[in-house]
């Protein structure tokens, strides 16, 4: 927590990017291989650069891969990340827009959803957040299924709600068994209640 604002869950999207990424080939860095490929291949070979570029720390270098990205096709994950990043540079009503606009392209892709609750969170709007993370908890498309729980604990904790926190921190660690951030969170509260 920062100044009183919940910050986002930084790491495991890293992880999640590389997964990802380590799904299907990635050219080198300089983009070679992109002049003969289709649209979908293309827009798919610069949304993975630009998930490598957030990766790495480069913010700025993946919000112009994901704007190539959309450029050439326009994705549910293109609009995310890129809203992602420029979450990073503190742009978060540009990001908030960016994961709409992928709800519109695809409303089964939870991930956005889930990115528009942290965002909220982190301008202090939890109430407004809760009905987003409930919306990612539905998604049919979702990978990792356990982060709108864990953010609804985060949630319900902070307003004094420890039930529906811990329910909701149990549920991310039967999604994610070894998801440290909830067994923590779960173990804190159980103390408190005790």
């Amino acid at each position: 927590m920062l100044n009183g604002v919940i910050q986002p869950f930084q790491q495991p999207w890293a992880t999640l990017a590389q997964r990802w990424i380590s799904i299907g080939a990635v050219s080198d860095d300089r983009g070679v291989g992109l002049k003969h490929m289709t649209d979908d291949d293309r827009a798919r070979e610069l949304w993975e650069l630009g998930t490598q570029r957030l990766g790495a720390g480069q913010v700025q270098e993946a919000v112009e891969l994901f704007e190539r990205s959309i450029a050439v096709k326009p994705t549910a994950e293109g609009y995310t990340f890129r809203g992602w990043a420029l979450s990073h540079l503190g742009r978060l009503e540009e990001a908030i827009e960016d994961c709409k606009r992928a709800i519109q392209l695809d409303a089964e892709f939870g991930n956005p959803y889930n990115d528009i609750g942290v965002y909220l969170m982190q301008e202090g709007r939890l109430d407004e957040a809760i009905a987003w993370l409930e919306q990612a908890k539905l998604a049919k498309r979702y990978e990792p299924r356990h982060y709108p729980y864990a953010n609804l604990g985060r949630i319900y904790e902070r307003k004094g709600r420890w039930r529906e926190a811990l329910a909701e921190y149990r549920e991310a660690l039967r999604l994610e068994p070894r998801y440290e951030l909830a067994m923590k969170a779960a173990a804190r509260l159980r103390a408190r209640m005790n």
